[in-house]
């Protein structure tokens, strides 16, 4: 096993091997790492369904998100409208304004292309 390898979907360290692909035993995520590597270097952003995701795209949040240093929640089912793909070192990679919230950063791992 690579320590450094971990499952791109759940994050889980306990990956296996099994052919030219690896495993995930915790969420039966299937992946071959040189795929997900050529994906991350080229900058592509990949929504919860692994859609390609672009400057002025509308998404849907999956889950409810609370608002850092707030207490506002975002609801899940709420449609974000004309999002922008930004580089942040946090994983937040979507900029976008929300109705009733105002400008925030969103994870590309909980919306989905609308």
């Amino acid at each position: 096993m690579d320590s450094e390898l971990k499952c791109p979907k759940c994050g889980s360290e306990h990956v296996y091997q099994d052919g030219s692909l690896w495993m995930c035993p915790e969420c039966a995520h299937e992946w071959d790492p040189a795929a997900v590597a050529t994906d991350s270097a080229d900058g592509a952003v990949k929504d919860a369904n692994g859609n390609l995701l672009a400057d002025g795209d509308s998404v849907t949040v999956i889950k409810d998100l609370k608002v850092k240093g707030s207490s506002l929640v975002v609801k899940g089912g709420t449609k974000v409208k004309n999002i922008r793909l930004v580089d942040a070192t946090d994983g937040h990679n979507i900029a976008c304004k929300i109705d009733g919230i105002g400008a925030m950063n969103l994870k590309s791992e909980f919306v989905k292309k609308a």
